[in-house]
């Protein structure tokens, strides 16, 4: 059976506090259907993304992302050689595998996942699907090292004439090791928190999702409870927003572009209706956008697409409310 490349996203998971509650916003949001006996989503049938009950009130409400890996413990060493803390040794969780959760020098949260006998993402890079990550960190040079050393990351600069951003734009993309660094390979990226952002806003991952219209996701997200920290704004790769769900989990969504020969004046408004009816500006610094498009076609034909996980760990410190 093929597997995820070592250290390449294989699953995402929320652990929420009313969960029939979070079925009903994502099931409307992205269409998703939910496999009760595994507690996953479903899209088309494919499974994307895990949805369970939180065990620890205590614990923040947040979106996780799982990086494959052959050896869990053989990993967790490494993480905490290079700098990176365990917040919960490798455990078994039957079928799925084992599974961990550790930190990142900058504090963002992250999973493990050694596959068992069961796969994972069935469907990524699709509307209703998985489709990027991203670290945030106040700690540029130390989370650099440690991704690199750990995962072997290949990792590309990224400038910021490319993006249409400012001259301190930092912003670098992830390959797999033994690929050729470059958008076509990419999986996800590092960006910097600067003094723009909330003095107390941790380091985190931002897990994002695609879809087939930015604008209106946000709008059914409004509807459904949620909120939008960061309104739809136009990258060179897709229309992306920042948003949290009814319950306060913080994620993403990306809409690829459709017409590139329109005008900024013929563009959707970058203003969405809140809870109130009325409008507002974003209220956090935009995000660093992926630099990989969502693909038409699904999941391209490596071995990371194809693999494992799904699991049942505890809940997540990490990822801000």
């Amino acid at each position: 059976m093929a597997a995820f490349t070592e250290g390449t996203p294989c699953w995402v998971e929320a652990q929420l506090p009313d969960l029939e509650a979070g079925k009903r916003f994502y099931g409307e949001l992205f269409g998703w259907t939910f496999d009760d006996d595994r507690d996953e989503a479903l899209s088309d049938g494919k499974r994307v993304a895990g949805l369970l009950p939180k065990r620890d009130g205590r614990m923040p409400t947040t979106w996780t992302v799982y990086l494959a890996t052959e050896d869990a413990g053989v990993l967790s060493a490494r993480i905490k050689t290079a700098g990176g803390q365990m917040i919960m040794e490798p455990y078994p969780v039957g079928r799925f595998g084992v599974m961990a959760l550790a930190a990142d020098p900058g504090g963002a949260v992250f999973g493990l996942r050694q596959a068992g006998d069961d796969d994972g993402f069935e469907k990524t890079m699709l509307p209703g699907s998985f489709c990027w990550m991203e670290v945030y960190t106040r700690e540029r040079d130390a989370v650099d090292t440690f991704y690199a050393s750990v995962f072997g990351y290949l990792g590309r600069q990224v400038a910021a004439d490319e993006e249409g951003r400012e001259s301190d734009f930092d912003y670098r993309v992830w390959s797999p090791p033994g690929s050729r660094p470059g958008d076509e390979s990419a999986f996800g990226g590092r960006a910097v928190l600067t003094d723009a952002f909330p003095a107390e806003m941790p380091g985190h991952v931002l897990v994002y999702f695609a879809v087939s219209d930015c604008d209106a996701t946000c709008a059914t997200a409004v509807r459904l409870g949620g909120r939008v920290t960061n309104p739809p704004f136009d990258t060179p790769h897709g229309r992306i927003a920042v948003l949290h769900d009814n319950q306060g989990a913080r994620f993403a969504v990306l809409a690829e572009p459709v017409d590139a020969e329109r005008t900024d004046a013929e563009r959707p408004t970058a203003e969405v209706p809140v809870t109130d009816g009325a409008t507002r500006p974003a209220t956090e610094p935009a995000p660093a956008p992926p630099t990989r498009p969502v693909r038409e076609s699904g999941p391209e034909p490596t071995p990371e697409r194809d693999a494992r996980p799904g699991g049942k760990p505890p809940a997540t410190p990490g990822d801000m409310s």
